[in-house]
């Protein structure tokens, strides 16, 4: 019998969670810093899709193609966390522009996003923890 609070999500669990979600973090390491943003995003067959307009997050991406991914959460039971690691590419093909547009997707701030990026990943992870108290401490 395991007694870890700690459990180990299957990849299928990894995306269920990646589908229910919408919000995350974008890491990104470029020309020696690492940037952390947040993101709306969609997934899309077991790809990350979001949009983005010109800035620091898009040149970033532009200089680094390796990316990580995290999305976490909790209720009242539980507590999880996933991870993706991957590459991500601006989506130029008109066709997958096209596709990329009709995803529901829009921006969460009122601004133009005309450029979508899409993340395919290389890892995934994730844990789920029980909540709950914390245990009483052995007193030395």
């Amino acid at each position: 019998m395991n007694d870890s609070p700690i459990a180990i999500l299957s990849e299928d669990e990894c995306w269920s969670f990646l589908r229910a979600g919408s919000f995350g973090r974008l890491a990104i390491s470029a020309a020696g810093e690492i940037d952390i943003f947040p993101i709306n995003f969609v997934v899309d067959g077991e790809t990350l899709v979001f949009r983005t307009a010109p800035g620091t997050k898009l040149l970033e991406l532009t200089i680094a193609h390796k990316v990580a991914f995290e999305i976490d959460g909790f209720d009242a039971a539980h507590a999880w966390s996933v991870v993706l690691k991957g590459t991500a590419a601006r989506i130029e093909q008109q066709a997958e522009i096209d596709a990329a547009d009709k995803l529901p997707l829009t921006p969460w701030i009122p601004t133009l996003k005309y450029t979508f990026v899409r993340i395919s990943a290389t890892d995934l992870s994730g844990r789920r923890f029980e909540r709950g108290p914390e245990p009483d401490r052995a007193i030395f």
